[in-house]
């Protein structure tokens, strides 16, 4: 399973980057526990805790009405830890 599928860059987000927090579009089948094994696991830090919230999707057709959407998770790390904000 994919965790992020990608970190969010909006005004937002940039302001919670001074608090220590970063934001991830991920799986909509992820849990928050999964979440912080996996960011302590890949980044080597120590996650404080993480919020959670279902982002609806436009929907185009009648087709594609019953799709999950997207999840949005917020993780905010203890002090003293930080992610890169891009990776290569």
């Amino acid at each position: 399973m994919d965790k992020p599928k990608n970190q969010l860059i909006t005004e937002k987000s940039i302001r919670l980057l001074q608090q220590n927090q970063y934001t991830f579009h991920v799986d909509s089948r992820v849990t928050k526990t999964e979440m912080k094994n996996w960011i302590e696991q890949i980044f080597d830090v120590k996650v404080e805790g993480i919020n959670s919230s279902r982002v609806r999707t436009k929907k185009k057709t009648r087709l594609n009405s019953n799709s999950a959407g997207e999840k949005k998770m917020i993780i905010k790390l203890r002090s003293n830890f930080f992610i890169p904000l891009f990776l290569n």
